[in-house]
């Protein structure tokens, strides 16, 4: 008998949005599915930044468990969420073509505050770093929880305006009357991208879900999570990589920046290779940061990420 793919998901609105989207995606192939939602411990402790919980793969965890004690088949995750190293037994089973990569701002009233004091709010290291490089007068401010959640503190404070992925607005349809799209801000590894992991020796949901892969996409990640991982960069170090496929040139056309948590340091990486050459594009991105100075800031944000430091 053919079984029930079970999909496990978060509950916010953006990750019901990409369990349906994948659900959907197989019902349309004929097989049989079922969504589970849990809350993870990243939608729970809110009151804290991400850094301070000193947990990688927070938003995957809970999900994680699930699936290894059987009470779910796959998981549906933004990608970018998702820790470079997967746990044993769980396999990276599908990468979906990937949405819009820009982080755009949202403001609430008149641009005039960008030349002048301002504060922003962002809960991620990498917003943070990139926009006090570019605002270093500005003052930036946590912001935790879902995306309505976000939207919603943004209106109920009196910050100038707030950091969001832009794919995940355009997702649940939020559309801002006011914002601007940060073409200048490197976006985070996978931005953009949803990835669909299952158990490695699951055959029959491997099969499955491997129909829903996008290669253009897979290829692109794989480059910026390599690079990622080569840093030693959990989710939260203030890193950003993307990588484009050029179908004129058949290259790959690759940025990749670390930057130190208060944005005054900045070590970018910009490479055009061929097409061929993408295997190792993100390691050898990596390792020119590192030898420009970015071993230094690596060890300098690791110091002051260590949990109760």
């Amino acid at each position: 008998m053919e079984k029930t793919i079970r999909i496990g998901t978060r509950d916010s609105e953006l990750a019901l949005w990409q369990a349906h989207t994948v659900q959907n995606k197989l019902n349309d192939l004929g097989y049989k599915t079922e969504i589970i939602a849990v809350k993870s411990q990243g939608d729970i402790i809110l009151d804290k930044p991400l850094y301070e919980l000193g947990i990688t793969g927070i938003f995957t965890k809970t999900l994680d468990i699930a699936m290894i004690n059987g009470q779910v088949d796959i998981a549906v995750h933004s990608m970018k969420d998702v820790p470079t190293a997967l746990p044993i037994g769980i396999v990276q089973a599908a990468v979906l073509e990937r949405a819009n990569v820009l982080d755009i701002l949202v403001y609430k009233h008149d641009k005039e505050f960008l030349d002048q004091q301002a504060t922003i709010a962002t809960g991620s290291l990498r917003r943070q770093a990139q926009w006090l490089f570019k605002y270093p007068n500005h003052s930036v401010v946590d912001l935790r929880g879902n995306v309505n959640t976000r939207m919603q503190k943004l209106q109920d404070n009196d910050w100038n305006g707030a950091v969001f992925a832009a794919a995940g607005l355009e997702r649940i349809n939020i559309n801002p009357e006011l914002f601007i799209n940060l073409d200048w801000m490197i976006p985070a590894p996978a931005q953009g991208a949803m990835v669909v992991v299952a158990m490695g020796n699951d055959d029959f949901t491997l099969e499955a879900v491997s129909q829903l892969n996008d290669i253009e996409t897979e290829v692109c990640t794989y480059i910026e999570r390599q690079f990622l991982k080569t840093l030693e960069g959990g989710c939260t170090a203030p890193i950003g990589a993307v990588a484009r496929y050029n179908e004129e040139q058949d290259s790959i056309d690759f940025k990749g920046v670390l930057l130190s948590i208060d944005g005054k340091k900045k070590l970018e990486v910009d490479k055009i290779v061929p097409i061929e050459a993408w295997k190792k594009l993100g390691f050898y991105a990596a390792q020119e940061i590192l030898e420009k100075g970015g071993n230094e800031i690596m060890i300098e944000i690791r110091a002051q990420l260590k949990p109760n430091a």
